[in-house]
């Protein structure tokens, strides 16, 4: 039981000790929310005039390079604590601007197009919209909690 127990301000967390901790337990909500990101956008008709791209790119770098993080994280590859540290907060202040620059686009192009795509395909979009401003929050988050970390070190 004492090993799933919140790890001390001193150090970074390692193993399953990740799932434990905040802020690494948005790790798995990061990866979920973004990934229904990718997964949404990517089943809709992305029209050359819009910037899906963008969030398409933003969606898919922000879901390997958060399942990068994570497995190192979880193999213990932080030798110096106090530039892990740092680190993870500035990963997660630019996954945040990242994910806010391609998230209001998004509202906006879903918004846009509402009377000219089905209603399906509308539905879809605003899944995705949501999914979008859930994973800026918890990416959000996840940078606040970071630097608080880092300011202790």
């Amino acid at each position: 039981m004492a090993a799933t127990t919140a790890q001390p301000m001193e150090g970074l967390p390692t193993g399953l000790g990740i799932c434990s901790t905040v802020p690494e337990a948005f790790f798995l909500p990061e990866l979920v929310f973004g990934g229904l990101v990718w997964i949404l956008v990517a089943s809709t008709r992305v029209d050359s005039a819009n910037p899906l791209g963008w969030v398409m790119f933003v969606s898919v770098f922000c879901f390997c390079m958060t399942s990068l993080w994570m497995i190192m994280f979880m193999a213990g590859c932080h030798n110096n604590k106090s530039r892990w540290a740092a680190a993870d907060f500035v990963y997660h202040a630019v996954a945040v601007l990242f994910y806010l620059s391609a998230a209001v686009p998004l509202s906006y192009i879903t918004i846009l197009h509402k009377t000219t795509k089905p209603f399906r395909i509308y539905q879809i979009d605003i899944a995705a919209v949501v999914f979008s401003y859930l994973a800026v929050l918890m990416y959000f988050l996840h940078a606040v909690l970071s630097s608080l970390r880092w300011k202790h070190f």
